[in-house]
């Protein structure tokens, strides 16, 4: 079974406008409202992709009961630890001139709350996929990944964690099997800038010397890089052609096609790339997250 985790579950308000005036009254051309933080949209697309998976993290609120309203819209299943005050943060995402994101804070998250959310992860086993990604809430301690995962290792749980230079880089001890850095993040960690394909490997071995055991690159329209674990070679794609709508949840979408890839191949590393690669940009090329007939399009375009 997948599970995905989502620490600081949002609303995403999304909306468009000729131009953004501060100090003034602006009336949008376009609006939805979405289930977000990357563990939610993850489990979105794979139900999108005809995959279980069960969401968990913490929900609050009338803005937490929307989030688990539009999961099994999505058919995903959900065992959230419902917080007894607040709400789920709301993220406004302004598409004008210049894009603008206002995200909110998220409610408070109690020691025993916390810990109910691991007593729920300590019940995963053997051939469990756990997908961590996203932001800590404040009103969790810093190295909350971290604890996580050191209460299931050593379980036959396979890893994925999709995060932030600083989370990332500290859960590598735990051996993740897969991890997904941008180009810019990789760089970022090592304090460098890098310019070819090679360099992005070479750095990303260096991940792996560190503990990943696979490492996915994405590179924005200039496709991917896969770095399987053995390190003997490396897999590199152009981006499928198309033209960017929203950028939102184009992450989480590689990361669910890649293991959706997986699954569907019985681990066949090369297609469980060319699928997230796919499913990335399915959904940065749609005003929604991927869905299965968009991403078996782009797939065949890339055999062309």
């Amino acid at each position: 079974m997948i599970y995905t985790v989502t620490f600081n579950p949002a609303i995403d308000y999304i909306i468009r406008l000729d131009k953004l005036t501060t100090g003034a009254i602006n009336r949008v051309t376009y609006e939805q409202v979405l289930g977000g933080g990357k563990g939610v949209n993850v489990s979105i697309v794979l139900g999108n992709l005809g995959h279980k998976s069960t969401a968990t993290g913490f929900l609050a609120g009338f803005t937490g009961d929307e989030i688990v309203r539009q999961l099994r819209e999505f058919n995903a299943a959900d065992d959230f630890v419902k917080l007894d005050e607040g709400f789920s943060r709301i993220n406004v995402k302004v598409k004008a001139d210049v894009e603008t994101e206002i995200n909110g804070q998220g409610p408070k998250i109690s020691d025993a709350k916390r810990e109910e959310l691991f007593k729920k992860l300590e019940a995963l086993g053997e051939g469990d996929t756990l997908i961590l990604s996203g932001s800590i809430p404040n009103t969790l301690p810093d190295d909350m990944y971290e604890q996580t995962l050191s209460r299931i290792q050593g379980k036959g749980i396979r890893f994925v964690v999709d995060a932030e230079k600083g989370l990332l880089l500290k859960v590598l001890k735990f051996n993740p099997w897969l991890i997904k850095p941008n180009n810019h993040e990789l760089g970022d960690m090592f304090g460098v800038k890098l310019k070819t394909d090679e360099e992005i490997v070479t750095y990303a071995k260096k991940l792996q010397d560190m503990g990943a055991r696979n490492v996915l690159i994405s590179m924005a329209g200039d496709g991917a890089i896969f770095v399987p674990e053995g390190g003997a070679t490396f897999f590199k794609s152009e981006a499928p052609k198309g033209t960017l709508v929203n950028s939102v949840g184009a992450g989480d979408s590689m990361v669910a096609g890649f293991v959706a890839g997986y699954e569907v191949s019985g681990g066949d590393y090369e297609k469980a790339f060319l699928m997230g690669l796919c499913t990335g940009s399915a959904s940065a090329f749609s005003e929604n997250l991927a869905t299965r007939p968009e991403v078996e399009a782009l797939l065949k375009s890339l055999k062309k």
